[in-house]
């Protein structure tokens, strides 16, 4: 399947080369080039786009505010030099989050995850969504040690052990296991972590929620777990995690 995509950057330069970036993309089609949020606001209500690659800062209307402006958005990808930005487009729930300068590598791992995010969604669409429940039937209530998740193939029972790390998916939630298994929760990062039990899953990153009981090691910007996975950590989390992580105190050399 071909995903339409609207590129929006009034840095003609910067523009051109995610133009030549996204050519190179299996599945994404580029529909329209916009150089203000102006633009790409009328061309979306016009049109349908399946991926925004959306600036930021851009004159008359910023894309946090193109994005607030549409009543069905399609998925968005933020691309900007203001990391400043991460935290308020996330309450967004928007996909994906680039800062510049862009490179290949991210910015394809960006449109994999939308078309990831878009192929779940369709196919939810002919199925009955997952939900987090509860014994009883209840929506989003956790047990002490567990909890349950309605999936398309049934209810599964999810030991918050097993659990590596969750990772948003826009309004979709992956939780990756200790037993290389993936479960998907119509649930938004922000509000499993509400639900979740705080002293074990920490936000590390603006995309991702670990159970801190499983890191094996934490470095200055990534999360190792003992099954090989790796995770990004940002300076904004770390220390709260690290706390968590190292409950009994860090050895320290002691002087004769």
């Amino acid at each position: 399947m071909i995903y339409k995509c609207l590129i929006a950057d009034d840095n003609v330069i910067e523009r051109h080369m995610l133009v030549s970036f996204l050519k190179k993309i299996p599945n994404v089609k580029i529909v329209a080039e916009c150089e203000s949020g102006v633009e790409a606001a009328v061309i979306l209500g016009s049109q349908p786009v399946d991926i925004v690659f959306s600036d930021i800062e851009m004159p008359d209307l910023n894309g946090i505010n193109l994005l607030k402006s549409l009543r069905n958005p399609p998925v968005f990808i933020f691309i900007t030099s203001f990391v400043g930005f991460a935290a308020e487009s996330y309450d967004l729930d928007v996909i994906d989050f680039i800062s510049k300068p862009v490179k290949f590598e991210r910015l394809m791992q960006a449109a994999n995850k939308a078309i990831e995010y878009l192929q779940l969604k369709t196919a939810y669409k002919a199925q009955q969504a997952p939900e987090v429940v509860s014994e009883t039937g209840e929506k989003e209530v956790f047990a002490d040690e567990y909890c349950f998740i309605k999936e398309t193939k049934g209810i599964t029972k999810l030991k918050y052990a097993d659990v590596l790390y969750i990772e948003s998916m826009g309004d979709f939630s992956k939780i990756i296991t200790i037993h290389h298994h993936t479960h998907i929760v119509l649930s938004s990062l922000k509000s499993l972590l509400e639900q979740l039990p705080p002293a074990l899953f920490k936000r590390v990153h603006k995309q991702y929620v670990v159970n801190v009981d499983n890191i094996h090691t934490v470095t200055p910007t990534e999360i190792h777990f003992h099954h090989t996975q790796v995770v990004p950590v940002s300076s904004l989390y770390r220390q709260e995690v690290l706390d968590a992580f190292v409950k009994k105190g860090v050895i320290k050399r002691k002087n004769d």
